[in-house]
């Protein structure tokens, strides 16, 4: 029996017995993998705004059969809707449900292979199929955490989205490099830092920082950290410290939160732990230019700087990488 097999059949045996909290960890063994990206995860559509429904599918509709060789980037026809479909039903964002493997759905399957314990590659094999059927369920990471919040599984790289007590979004992420880095002659660590946070303000569209271009960013820091759109949203943690997500997932994710809203980032050494309510300054609506007030921090500790003037909303015809 392949590794891979056992990994799936261990998780699926947990998840019954309600301990998938502890299947789901990536062993070292799987570390190795993570770097191997599809090349069409660079050209994911940032043109879907709609967030994914979870109401629709019903898991029990029998699969398709599985074409030879699998599902990958560019695979066409029922069996990729088919994937698509199960994907929503579990909370997953594959993009457009149109029959079309792309990079959108490319990065959901990711994020499922990882709550499943199982290297990120995005292509879904005979094995990934056949665990459709019984798709693992994440327990929450901080159940006490508050019925809308967001929780950031740096081990796992991973986003769960809660809305009223309830899991409604598993993305696939990259956050901090945890590389030391230096940018216009200033220097810093390239950390999401672990704990308990809250979104604070947010720009719509593309914001130009200190340290490149971020789409629909939605800060969660005093130091400027946001959870952002990204063209590119590798396997293993490539960022200056913000938390990358999809385009795809970006162009919705910011209207399915509030200011105020905890933000949980978990390192597996840290402890954190549960916010109370939001204040009405903590919820408090932003100013007309889309800012809201600088933190007690200075103006210069900010990672990304002050919040813009104007809000920048058109597309850049290239976007550069961030370290």
């Amino acid at each position: 029996m392949t590794r891979r097999r056992l990994v799936v059949l261990v998780a699926t045996a947990l998840t019954s017995a309600g301990l998938m909290g502890i299947a789901v960890l990536p062993g070292r063994a799987d570390e190795r993998t993570i770097n191997t990206v599809p090349a069409a995860l660079d050209e994911a559509a940032a043109g879907t705004n709609a967030a994914p429904t979870t109401t629709t599918t019903s898991t029990t509709t029998p699969l398709p059969a599985l074409p030879a060789g699998g599902l990958s980037s560019g695979s066409r026809g029922r069996a990729v809707l088919a994937l698509e479909e199960r994907l929503v039903a579990s909370h997953y964002d594959p993009g457009e449900v149109d029959e079309k493997f792309d990079g959108a759905t490319a990065y959901a399957v990711m994020a499922f292979e990882k709550v499943a314990g199982l290297p990120p590659t995005g292509r879904v094999d005979a094995l990934l199929w056949q665990s459709l059927d019984q798709p693992p369920e994440p327990p929450p990471m901080l159940p006490e955490g508050g019925l809308r919040r967001v929780e950031v599984d740096k081990v796992r790289q991973l986003l769960f989205l809660y809305e009223e007590g309830l899991l409604t979004l598993i993305s696939h992420v990259s956050t901090g490099s945890e590389r030391a880095y230096c940018a216009n002659g200033e220097c810093g660590a390239a950390v999401t830092p672990a704990g308990s946070h809250r979104f604070l303000w947010r720009v719509s569209g593309w914001r130009q920082s200190r340290l490149g271009r971020l789409y629909n960013p939605v800060y969660f820091t005093s130091r400027g950290i946001a959870i952002h759109g990204f063209p590119s949203v590798p396997t293993d943690p490539a960022s200056h410290g913000c938390v990358r997500i999809p385009m795809h997932t970006a162009s919705w994710f910011p209207s399915r939160v509030k200011r105020g809203d905890p933000v949980y980032v978990f390192d597996g050494v840290k402890d954190v732990v549960p916010l109370g309510a939001p204040t009405k300054a903590d919820r408090g609506e932003a100013p007309t230019d889309n800012r809201a007030p600088l933190p007690s921090a200075s103006r210069e500790a900010w990672l990304d700087g002050q919040p813009p003037a104007t809000t920048p909303t058109t597309e850049p015809e290239r976007v550069p990488e961030l370290a």
